[in-house]
């Protein structure tokens, strides 16, 4: 029977396990036609493996320099009524492939902010691997119970103080129509920290330095997002927004913490991409798909594999001293936040409406990308 994508709302609850293992080799060819990181990681823990920026980094560390990985994720493994997730599917994939090149490659399955599978990755690292010299936290999720007390706490994405205007698009029907999302009351903004913010990122490396399991010259890497200004009120000045100010405030916090093994924690911001949260937020669908239509059409347009080789090449492991911000991060965003390429996009957005939504914009480019994430219309690459 053919598989076909499932929906609950703007969700996909099934996987196609043969385009998800499709996916993670294109990938893997991606990076492999890439120059070697000769002086890349050697022993690398992702923390959010499964998908996303924390898939592609577990695949430049590995295919593209050679490092050991740990992936650490939470994935449905299905069963004889239920397929597996995409992030099961997208892990084991990997590692499938990772065997046949000869490099090691296990994971931890569950609750990334549990002390048990902190612990359970601890034991992992020191009996296969002693240290670690790259730690990617990449973990984007909803809800997080916190392990101290057993309190549920659940991220919304909702604007602060006065309620956000904007178009958006339905981007299974193409429908463009305006949208209005009422502002966060102060629980719902610090419960949004409390999953999204930097809170467990400094737990797991604290942990793993008290269990002597970091490299001297350790780095460890979050991801955050800023986007442009059309977006702030909805995101950067937002509930998400006050999470990756928390994040950022932590890097600089770890830094000081990881000093005795010369460690150094970053935030990077990545550029716009298609992921299963950013479908479900107002006006972010519009807004990536006009982008995707303006940085292809100036061939700079970079999905997750893409950006994390160039974190990778031209920062991390350069030649070069580290080019950081005013604020101490990496920006890989800095191709979508160029001025031509947001003036363009701001031009479309104003013109933008269901008749031609898809003459406009690249609507059907992120339709794709979106089933891609599941696996499904892997052959229409």
């Amino acid at each position: 029977m053919e598989l076909k994508p499932r929906f609950r709302g703007f969700i996909c609850t099934n996987a196609h396990p043969e385009g998800c293992k499709e996916q993670v080799r294109k990938q893997i060819d991606f990076v492999q036609q890439q120059p070697r990181l000769t002086n890349g990681p050697k022993n690398v823990l992702v923390i959010g493996a499964s998908k996303g920026f924390g898939l592609s980094a577990r695949i430049v560390s590995a295919f593209g320099a050679g490092a050991s990985t740990i992936g650490v994720f939470s994935g449905g493994q299905g069963n004889a009524r239920r397929g597996a997730s995409a992030g099961w599917y997208n892990s084991m994939a990997f590692e499938e492939f990772a065997h046949q090149e000869g490099l090691y490659a296990k994971h931890v399955n569950g609750d990334a902010f549990s002390n048990e599978i902190k612990e359970e990755t601890i034991q992992l690292i020191k009996q296969d691997l002693g240290k670690i010299d790259l730690v990617i936290y990449s973990l984007a999720t909803a809800k997080r119970i916190d392990p101290q007390t057993g309190k549920a706490y659940y991220s919304v994405l909702k604007p602060i103080g006065t309620p956000y205007h904007n178009k958006t698009v339905h981007f299974h029907t193409g429908e463009v129509t305006n949208v209005e999302i009422q502002p966060a009351n102060e629980e719902e903004i610090s419960d949004t920290v409390k999953v999204m913010g930097g809170e467990d990122w400094r737990s797991w490396m604290l942990a793993l330095k008290e269990a002597d399991v970091l490299s001297q010259g350790v780095k460890t890497i979050a991801f955050s997002y800023i986007g442009p200004e059309m977006t702030h009120p909805i995101y950067r000045n937002g509930t998400i927004g006050r999470a990756k100010d928390h994040l950022e405030a932590t890097a600089h916090e770890l830094s000081e913490e990881l000093s005795s093994v010369k460690g150094q924690a970053i935030v990077t911001v990545c550029k716009g991409l298609v992921t299963q949260s950013s479908t479900a937020i107002p006006v972010i669908p519009l807004y990536i798909s006009a982008l995707y239509k303006v940085m292809k059409e100036k061939e700079i347009h970079e999905g997750c594999i893409e950006q994390m080789n160039r974190l990778y090449q031209d920062f991390l492991y350069s030649n070069q001293s580290l080019s950081l911000d005013e604020e101490g991060r990496i920006r890989i965003d800095d191709w979508e936040m160029r001025a031509d390429v947001q003036q363009e996009v701001a031009k479309i957005l104003e013109k933008v409406n269901s008749e031609n939504v898809y003459e406009l914009t690249d609507l059907k480019g992120f339709r794709e990308d979106f089933f891609h994430l599941f696996g499904f219309e892997a052959d229409q690459d």
